[in-house]
């Protein structure tokens, strides 16, 4: 390359092209004399074929499109000098398509390099191979890099470049790495003599055992006789390897985190040494620094944390984690930001633990501090989810307090997240629900724009199922609403419980039905519809506690009714409650309007609202004692009287909550966990993928697949041949998941037998957020395969693709039927006659034989569950019908325990041969 003439033209443009006309003109005159060169020269030679290639590159990188010159650029490949190789393969990997007719000549050109004896030759043609990365690249040399990185006669140079490359294809193409034998010799690289082939190795291994960790699981012992060789050495040991003083602090992070691939090992000889190592790394730690160069404290750190996450994945050795929270803890008072950012995200994840909880709470105050006090807001978030991970009943009191306390001047975007931890930790802690009504008020007090429609749904259902906290629960919110400056929300709470509770307060002249009428209608003017519509509801309620303000109230009633009001929903609300309250008699009003029923008691659904605007990022502090009710759901209110609906037009309270159909979030499942098929995922893998679709016979809502990327809930309902499914798309990752496209796939001809209909999704799912894609579902007659869910993004400019089995199965489309032991036996006995061993299995239990279970089991799949008509009282038997579009399908089923062979024997009879045995198969493996 003659450096003068790229050097002369860089000046050239520089000093000549003050305007982008001056550009282009000066470009395009360069160009023509370049095609002019390669057309009319014949004998140019290579070292003017490179000086011209290398122009035209400079020109692409300006923003220029080339479109001739590339065989000249093949043509450098064959030349024997670095320089020209070197400016061809350049051209080669940024210029060229894959699609061109000219890869065919390249590989060709590749591949004679790659067998070539000059280490030079075989690096730049591993470099190129890297650089485009194409699956056509990946089939090409898919066999030949695994047998160029452990062969005894490649050089180390060429064994660090071929274990990159190989690393890079895979990202591509995950088929190219094989298996049996090459295992056992990838995982001994990790023995090399040569540091650069075991640091280039561990990032190859790192992403093999994401893929597959029972392959690759050799390579535990090796990765720590590795760093402990690197740990215990001095940094003049390893002198090309130590930077500022470290040993090999790349190679020690890369093994660190290849080892939180695993769990703990299981021999006491290698847990032991990795214990060692890890209590080095701690000791050196606290050792004086070697040099006072950021450079030195960076490399150390770097180390620490990993090593530290090594410990906390691990969470066997109380001694270790409470090493590590105690070094942390010294962090938090560090002057460097980052490192008090990562001391604060490492302790959260201690302070799950139950082995170093309490030691992470020694240190409340500091993490007060730093919540209070710290410049940067990013720091202050990580302080609040550290405080959140870290409460407990001891302290819940105090740091709820502390953080409502900061709420008041906290940075606008971490309120609306407090807010949400804050009632988490309210509920979840709370020995006295007086203390937790006045939490919650104070949230809307203090940040009522923040306070999401399920905070005050939920303190709502704790009071209507609490009679102990009903009375206190008015009297505070009849004094809060005293107050001259009232957020809408506190109205809507107001206005809501005193509908219900407020005759408990209604004896005291300062609380008497008439202040409550006047206080509440007060704000009426201030309110959105929504609230306004609930206000009105309150004072139908009021007709029924207080009849003697009856004519105030119906005088509100009469003046929205009319054309006043220009929302039609409260026109008609009004109207049709004026009707109600001069119509119906004193004990239709009572039972009308009666008090608000229980709510069904389950796990708090605000869990599942923090998740999904942080999803990864919050502790598993899930409420699990106490229980209190979440709103219910469109499916439960079908049980209620049409005259105890509240939602749009009627009477009765229901919170409508539409928002969110499901806490697919924080759904907690038992059962195996298997890999779903997922493909081109990145360097964060799968290695913490679940996805068990088998769990779904039996239940129609959870947690259908997750991994580091993307989590998958589903929703669903049926009801005869119809069903409806919704799937939440949560993104776990701090980047925006793009061209995100779910399309649905058929198994054969499975498409004639259902019917699906997809609503289309936005194709950007944001970093951490949350989407909805509803399917209507249509069983046309009876199947036995499911539809798969392919979805197809795009994470960090690098392609994804997962399938999921979507959880439709036969069963889905049960109607449960009664019947009594004759009608049973009748048909039972009509029935066996044509497919009994078909439909049989005796089957050895796959778990403990738990009858309450199994009965559990056998309610959620579907058909009615008959007592009292087997003989034998552990047995089970069952009917239901299965309702397609063609025809409807009887079913019964017997289920016979034997607990003292753990066995069972299913017996399914049907007027259908292909249901029974579909039925029969879709049983088996949940017993």
């Amino acid at each position: 390359m003659d450096p003068a003439a790229i050097h002369q033209l860089i000046q050239y443009f520089k000093k000549e092209s003050k305007s982008k006309e001056a550009e282009i003109k000066r470009i395009n005159k360069e160009l023509a004399n370049i095609r002019s060169k390669f057309k009319g020269d014949k004998t140019l030679d290579g070292y003017q074929k490179k000086k011209y290639v290398c122009k035209l590159l400079f020109i692409f990188l300006l923003g220029h499109d080339i479109d001739f010159g590339h065989m000249e650029a093949v043509n450098l490949l064959s030349s024997n000098k670095y320089s020209e190789k070197q400016i061809g393969y350049l051209f080669i990997s940024v210029l060229v398509n894959t699609n061109s007719d000219l890869i065919k000549l390249i590989i060709q050109s590749i591949k004679n390099d790659l067998a070539s004896r000059n280490p030079v030759h075989v690096s730049l043609a591993l470099q190129c191979i890297a650089n485009i990365g194409s699956k056509e690249m990946a089939e090409a040399f898919g066999h030949e890099i695994p047998k160029l990185l452990v062969s005894g006669d490649t050089m180390d140079v060429v064994k660090q470049s071929a274990a990159l490359c190989l690393l890079r294809l895979f990202r591509t193409s995950q088929e190219i790495i094989p298996s049996g034998e090459w295992t056992s010799r990838i995982i001994h690289l990790l023995n090399d003599q040569h540091m650069g082939v075991v640091t280039a190795a561990t990032s190859l291994i790192d992403a093999l055992v994401k893929k597959n960790p029972d392959e690759y699981k050799g390579c535990i012992s090796l990765a720590v006789s590795r760093l402990s060789r690197i740990v215990t050495a001095s940094y003049t040991d390893l002198q090309d390897y130590t930077y500022y003083f470290v040993p090999a602090p790349w190679l020690s992070v890369k093994l660190l985190r290849l080892l939180q691939n695993y769990p703990p090992p299981e021999d006491p000889g290698v847990r032991g040494r990795l214990n060692e190592c890890l209590e080095t790394i701690l000791n050196k730690a606290q050792e004086p620094p070697k040099s006072k160069k950021v450079q030195h404290s960076n490399a150390k750190n770097a180390v620490l944390f990993e090593a530290i996450s090594l410990i906390i994945h691990n969470d066997t050795e109380p001694n270790l984690l409470v090493r590590a929270c105690n070094q942390l803890g010294q962090f938090l008072s560090n002057r460097e930001t980052n490192l008090r950012y990562l001391a604060l995200e490492s302790m959260c994840l201690l302070a799950t633990s139950e082995l170093s909880h309490e030691a992470v709470k020694k240190h409340q105050e500091v993490v007060i501090l730093s919540m209070k006090m710290e410049k940067d807001v990013s720091v202050r978030q990580q302080a609040v989810d550290l405080l959140y991970a870290m409460c407990d009943k001891t302290n819940a009191e105090e740091i709820v307090q502390e953080m409502l306390n900061y709420l008041e001047t906290a940075d606008y975007s971490i309120r609306e997240e407090m807010v949400l931890k804050v009632a988490i930790l309210a509920e979840k802690y709370a020995t006295d629900y007086t203390w937790y009504v006045d939490v919650i008020l104070n949230l809307i007090r203090i940040a009522g724009d923040y306070v999401s429609e399920e905070v005050w749904y939920r303190v709502i259902q704790i009071v209507i199922n609490r009679d102990d906290v009903q009375g206190y629960a008015s009297k505070t919110v009849f004094e809060a609403l005293q107050a001259p400056a009232c957020h809408e929300n506190m109205v809507k709470v107001g206005g809501y419980i005193l509908g219900e509770f407020g005759n408990l307060i209604a004896g005291d002249k300062r609380s008497s039905p008439l202040v409550q009428f006047q206080l509440l209608h007060s704000k009426y003017h201030l309110c959105s519809p929504m609230t306004r519509a609930l206000l009105l509801s309150t004072y139908i309620k009021f007709v029924n506690l207080f009849p003697e303000i009856k004519p105030q109230i119906q005088e509100v009633f009469r003046q929205h009714s009319n054309l006043r009001s220009a929302d039609a929903e409260l026109q008609q609300r009004a109207s049709e409650y004026l009707q109600l309250s001069i119509i119906a008699s004193t004990d239709v009003l009572a039972t009308v309007l009666e008090e608000m029923p229980a709510f069904p008691e389950r796990e708090s659904s605000i869990l599942a609202v923090l998740k999904k605007k942080k999803p990864g990022r919050v502790p598993e502090n899930e409420i699990k004692e106490g229980k209190s009710p979440v709103p219910m759901t469109n499916h439960q209110a079908d049980h209620i009287p049409s005259a105890n609906l509240h939602c749009g037009k009627n009477i009765q309270w229901t919170i409508c909550n539409t928002g969110v159909l499901l806490d697919v979030l924080g759904d907690v499942y038992s059962g195996s966990q298997t890999s779903a098929t997922a493909n081109n995922v990145d360097t964060l893998g799968t290695a913490q993928s679940t996805y068990n679709a088998k769990k779904f016979i039996c239940k129609n809502n959870g947690v259908l697949f997750e991994n580091d990327l993307i989590q998958i809930g589903v929703k669903s309902e049926f009801r005869q041949n119809l069903g409806r499914l919704g799937l939440f798309y949560g993104n776990k990752t701090s980047f925006p998941l793009q061209n995100f496209s779910p399309t649905i796939s058929y198994p054969n001809d499975m498409s004639d037998k259902l019917n699906l209909q997809v609503k289309p999704v936005a194709p950007t799912l944001e970093a951490g957020a949350q989407i909805q894609q509803m399917i209507n579902v249509e069983c046309v007659e009876d199947f036995i395969d499911t539809p798969s869910m392919n979805i197809t993004f795009i994470y960090n400019n690098v392609p994804q693709k997962l399938t999921v089995k979507l959880p439709l199965t036969i069963n889905k489309f049960f109607e449960p039927t009664e019947m009594n032991g004759e009608s049973f036996f009748a048909r039972w006995k009509n029935l066996g006659s044509t497919n009994q061993q078909k439909s049989q299995r005796i089957f050895k239990a796959a778990q403990s034989m738990d009858l309450t279970a199994a009965r559990t089991k056998l309610l959620g799949f579907g058909m009615q569950l008959l007592d009292g008509i087997d003989p034998n009282p552990d047995n089970f038997v069952c009917a239901g019908i299965i309702h397609t579009r063609t025809q409807q399908v009887g079913c019964l089923l017997r289920l016979e325990p034997n607990k003292q062979a753990e066995m069972y024997r299913l017996t399914v009879r049907s007027s259908k041969e292909s249901v029974s045995q579909e039925v029969c198969e879709l049983l088996v493996d949940q017993f």
